[in-house]
């Protein structure tokens, strides 16, 4: 596949024309990565704007005594990079990322991409939206790590990435959310008996996602 068709791919240039397309591609590359190789270290500073083309790569922290703390998943069609800025030329990394599967990244270098195309006001609205998302997702996280009790963790989880929560085994989601693994079960045994899930041969099936999402958002608690 070439650049082009590879940038064809990705929703966030949907709106360009064929010209406009080409000059996104020539101040482009793709690069491809093995699954567990690291994408970026928190600190590091990139000339990039990063999209993932395909696969799935993890973005996490680690405290002081260096364990690891989940924050969320990028899967593809989706922008990596976490922009403070439109005007600074650098792009500062501010968690790690290593890729889950074997990966595909669409990297644009930034600055010509200001210039080219965000200072005449060319898909400035599709980076709004995208970094409104983030800011969202950040809310999310903060709401997990510190108001969410392990019901709430698990039923946000089960709502916002369910396709993961199945693929994933018990453990690694308890790890994931921070409670410990007889919690998880004892949460899903009780969201199953109020017939928010139903576990069939071992995978989550939300049977109503109203309930499921207000022990989230507090409503009817």
């Amino acid at each position: 596949m070439t650049i082009q068709e590879t940038i064809n791919e990705i929703s966030f240039f949907h709106t360009l024309d064929e010209m406009q397309k080409e000059q996104i591609a020539s101040i482009s590359s793709i690069s491809k990565y093995e699954k567990d190789s690291i994408l970026y270290y928190e600190s590091e500073t990139k000339q990039n704007i990063l999209f993932l083309v395909s696969g799935l790569l993890k973005i996490f922290k680690l405290d002081k005594f260096d364990n690891e703390i989940f924050l969320y998943h990028i899967y593809k069609n989706s922008m990596i990079s976490e922009l403070s800025s439109i005007k600074n030329h650098d792009i500062y990394c501010f968690s790690n990322a290593e890729f889950v599967k074997d990966s595909l990244v669409l990297s644009i270098d930034f600055k010509q991409f200001q210039e080219n195309f965000l200072s005449k006001n060319i898909l400035t609205t599709e980076l709004m939206e995208i970094l409104l998302d983030k800011t969202h997702q950040l809310q999310c996280i903060l709401n997990r790590e510190l108001v969410f009790d392990a019901t709430s963790k698990v039923a946000f989880m089960l709502n916002q990435d369910l396709e993961m929560f199945n693929k994933l085994k018990r453990q690694e989601v308890s790890f994931m959310l921070h409670i410990q693994p007889e919690t998880l079960s004892r949460v899903l045994k009780k969201l199953s008996r109020n017939g928010t899930i139903q576990i069939d041969n071992g995978e989550v099936i939300i049977t109503n996602k109203t309930s499921l999402e207000n022990i989230f958002t507090g409503v009817g608690i």
